[in-house]
């Protein structure tokens, strides 16, 4: 028996920021949204162009705070081809909150707080 990673589900605040934020800082794009009938929530499928994994936002509009993200010990991995150019664009979005330099890699925050890893190709 075989199994594929389909998606990773997080939770988000405001869903208008969070997407404009995964367009710009990782070129992810809506793939497909689910608006519930009686506007409780809204799903939106995000994709790059090279990968079949799904990225999934969920906003709840029940939630009036801040998610609470635990003690922050999980993240997302992209890799990048062109690690310096991505380096530079998050540096002047200012979302870089942690790097490694001895490993070659770094984290930047998504507008809930969500770490995401950034790597080469190698």
């Amino acid at each position: 028996m075989k199994f594929v990673i389909d998606h990773f589900n997080i939770n988000v605040l405001d869903l208008d920021k969070s997407l404009l934020f995964y367009e710009k800082a990782l070129g992810l794009k809506e793939e497909r949204r689910t608006n519930a009938p009686d506007g409780s929530f809204i799903i939106v499928f995000l994709r790059d162009e090279a990968s079949s994994m799904k990225l999934e936002l969920t906003w709840l509009k029940a939630m009036d705070r801040p998610y609470d993200l635990g003690d922050e010990e999980f993240h997302i991995a992209f890799r990048t081809h062109d690690f310096d150019a991505a380096y530079e664009l998050h540096k002047n979005m200012d979302c870089i909150c942690y790097e490694n330099k001895e490993m070659g890699i770094y984290f930047i925050n998504d507008p809930d707080g969500y770490w995401l890893e950034i790597l080469p190709v190698r």
